[in-house]
């Protein structure tokens, strides 16, 4: 197991060389003005010329490149500005004044809730439906929850979000209008603003996992283990959960391993048809105001979610599955 979680984590430090070398170019090298970028549109020439020179503009595209690198493991300092950016640096917002880095811990804790609560939500109903469906293939059961799947997938999550504000608090007023608070400091507020959220995430990602979960069953349940487990006169619960299910959760955490590490980095339209102050609506509002730097670090912390939240994956398959190890 050491062996096979050491080799991981060499393929997982050469993906994330090779991500920072996408999103050097990217925001880097293929612009015309990096500077002009990060600097925002109301921009004075005189702190143009600062904000270049403080990237390292004016350097070689090597030493440039080396410099972004080592500062997202060990910070740096920009040019000659004396301005410190901490590890991990992302770069620095010249429009908020401050590092992104700051900038991205400030929101993260929104975020996180929201991705984790979701997750949650649509993983046990999504998989429980998905295991239903596939042990009542055929019947009326089955074809409504598929149809119910097909459906709510159809659906785009704005929509969704509108609707729960329209019939939850507007007319209903069975909730208070979402404003979040943090866990500490008010953890009914914070249940409460994040409930409607959860629910109009969960109800999209839960759709798709009841799917894919009737799907892998149906086939696993196939298989001839699961007649031989029968035939041994096992209870039919332990045939579905330890043999059938067990096999069927290789799949479903590969999805669920980049559903998640995208969501850690923010649910844009979510958080903003909320108003919820989490890495998503950052990232919106960053667009909106071309703040390079922000949209910068919110990639490259979406790039790293998703790498590790991989990781995690495949270290749990070696659990579920010792094959794996060994392959």
């Amino acid at each position: 197991m050491i062996a096979y979680a050491l080799r991981r984590l060499g393929a997982v430090a050469l993906i994330l060389l090779a991500i920072c070398a996408i999103t050097f170019t990217v925001f880097y090298l293929l612009p015309d003005d990096p500077a002009l970028d990060a600097c925002g549109k109301s921009c004075t020439a005189e702190r143009l010329q600062d904000v270049r020179h403080a990237m390292g503009l004016d350097r070689p595209v090597a030493v440039q490149f080396l410099t972004y690198v080592a500062g997202i493991f060990t910070g740096r300092t920009l040019g000659t500005t004396g301005l410190e950016c901490a590890a991990p640096c992302f770069g620095y917002s010249w429009q908020f004044a401050t590092p992104v880095r700051d900038l991205l811990l400030d929101r993260l804790a929104v975020s996180a809730s929201l991705a984790a609560g979701a997750a949650v939500l649509w993983l046990v109903v999504g998989v429980a439906l998905g295991v239903v469906a596939a042990l009542r293939k055929g019947s009326l059961l089955d074809r409504g929850i598929v149809l119910s799947a097909l459906t709510t997938t159809s659906v785009p999550v704005y929509l969704v979000a509108a609707l729960l504000l329209y019939v939850v608090v507007l007319q209903g007023e069975l909730l208070p209008f979402p404003d979040y608070q943090p866990l500490l400091e008010d953890p009914a507020a914070w249940l409460t603003s994040l409930i409607l959220p959860w629910i109009a995430l969960a109800a999209l990602y839960a759709a798709m996992y009841v799917r894919l979960t009737r799907a892998s069953m149906i086939e696993t349940m196939a298989e001839a283990y699961i007649r031989t487990a029968r035939a041994k006169g096992l209870p039919e619960r332990t045939v579905v959960v330890k043999h059938g299910l067990r096999a069927t959760m290789t799949p479903i955490l590969t999805v669920f391993g980049i559903d998640l590490g995208g969501l850690l980095a923010g649910a844009m339209i979510t958080e903003t048809m909320f108003g919820l102050p989490g890495l998503g609506k950052l990232t919106f509002d960053a667009i909106a105001r071309s703040d390079q730097p922000v949209v910068l670090g919110v990639t490259l912390l979406a790039a790293f979610f998703v790498t590790f939240a991989n990781l995690a994956v495949d270290l749990l398959y070696g659990v579920i599955d010792p094959r794996v190890r060994y392959s």
